[in-house]
């Protein structure tokens, strides 16, 4: 069975690119290109892994605190590269990608991360 990823992105352009690239791997993807989507998504279709892109932040502190959602591991891409420092706190984002990024790059991290 493919796992399952959530990607999170406004830039249409981008998501598009990641969920075919993913799709390329094997995944089974749903999308968001909206942070108000994004807990009902979770909880509709349990990811194995999320990809947020918007407002990751705080994004990624409301799904800390939900019981039924910390658990899923997330991969933050970002374009400030500075921000990363800002994620390292959260135990569930196990990985941090700058913007631009590398196709293959992109779905070897994926990979190891649901190893």
């Amino acid at each position: 069975m493919a796992k399952k990823v959530l990607i999170v992105d406004d830039e249409p352009e981008l998501l598009n690119l990641m969920k075919y690239t993913l799709e390329g791997g094997g995944y089974e993807i749903s999308t968001c290109d909206t942070g108000r989507q994004v807990l009902a998504a979770l909880q509709k279709n349990k990811p194995d892994v999320m990809l947020p892109g918007i407002d990751g932040h705080s994004l990624v502190n409301k799904i800390s605190q939900d019981e039924n959602l910390r658990n899923i591991p997330i991969i933050v891409l970002s374009a400030l590269e500075a921000t990363k420092a800002l994620f390292q706190k959260f135990q569930q984002v196990v990985a941090f990608m700058p913007k631009p990024f590398k196709s293959e790059e992109f779905l070897n991290t994926v990979k190891s991360v649901l190893k």
